[in-house]
């Protein structure tokens, strides 16, 4: 019987949640509270269950954890979540009850190290903006084109040295950049120079790929002052969270040639996306989908139920 499996609180949902339905549906009896418009103790009403039955929850950013949330579920026990970061649920009203936060850690960090790579490469040779030129012109010369630049020998700036940053930093030490890094404390195991201020980290830089999660202390770490301490050939790659940068600050840096360019599979307001960035070919757009492939999307799955089994079993 359904009622008897374990009740999974559904927010969001996450983008592999239907994936995760199919394969642990005889496992899991499935309140899907996004599919509703009511107020969380009136959806548990509609489904016969008692906010006290309810131990997991299954979520995303698109429908935060709030403190509210957690409080009116008494015997919650472990939040899960489909992303690397855990910035939509209260992570400090979680560790006051003593519920445990699942996250993805490191599953995701090579697709997202390799979109950063990407995104950083499409910026600098142009690729995008190459692609739309060439399809507009019946007949065009190879010169005709504003020339790219190559990557080789560049100076990147990671900011956050973490799971991605440190795949990041692998991927392109392959094209012999140079790499150096902005974190909250100094790692000895690597060899990378490492810098305590963000201002002089983008003052010697070409590149900076922000990779780090967004906190109180991080959001906006790249601001005007950061921007303009990059420079007009500097680049800017952002994988991490869109608040990371000062995005009307970076848009006006932009159309104002006070840096060359950006590539940004974040924003600060997703799903919404600043309308002045859409024609300039100084810049590439991925819609958060560093971590969008069918190999991440089975991974997820397996750590997620491989967390709830070890949760209810125990």
């Amino acid at each position: 019987m359904d009622s008897e499996l374990p009740a999974l609180l559904v927010l969001g949902p996450p983008m592999v949640f239907n994936l995760f339905q199919s394969h642990y549906s005889h496992k899991y009896r499935f309140l899907n509270a996004f599919s509703s418009h009511l107020p969380l103790p009136q959806f548990l009403q509609t489904q016969q269950t008692h906010p006290s039955s309810v131990r997991a929850i299954l979520c995303s950013p698109r429908q935060p954890v709030t403190a509210d949330v957690i409080r009116s579920l008494p015997s919650l026990g472990i939040v899960a979540t489909t992303t690397v970061g855990a910035d939509h649920i209260d992570t400090a009203e979680c560790r006051r009850r003593g519920i445990q936060v699942v996250t993805l850690g490191s599953q995701f960090a090579p697709d997202v190290a390799d979109m950063a790579v990407a995104l950083l490469i499409d910026v600098m040779f142009k690729i995008s903006a190459g692609d739309r030129f060439a399809k507009k012109s019946i007949h065009f010369k190879p010169w005709s084109f504003p020339s790219g630049s190559k990557l080789g020998g560049k100076r990147v700036g990671i900011i956050g040295l973490g799971r991605i940053g440190g795949q990041v930093a692998k991927r392109l030490e392959a094209f012999d950049c140079i790499i150096m890094y902005h974190s909250r404390n100094k790692n000895p195991s690597v060899s990378y120079t490492f810098y305590s201020n963000v201002v002089d980290l983008a003052s010697n830089s070409d590149v900076l790929v922000l990779c780090c999660p967004l906190t109180e202390q991080t959001k906006y770490i790249v601001n005007k002052e950061v921007m303009l301490a990059l420079g007009k050939d500097g680049i800017i790659v952002n994988v991490g969270r869109g608040a990371l940068i000062d995005e009307k600050e970076l848009v006006q840096c932009l159309m104002k040639g006070e840096i060359r360019g950006a590539g940004l599979d974040v924003f600060e307001n997703e799903p919404n996306v600043p309308k002045e960035l859409f024609s300039l070919d100084n810049v590439v757009l991925s819609p958060h989908a560093g971590a969008i492939t069918l190999d991440c999307f089975m991974d997820a799955c397996e750590h997620v139920a491989k967390s709830f089994d070890a949760f209810f079993s125990s």
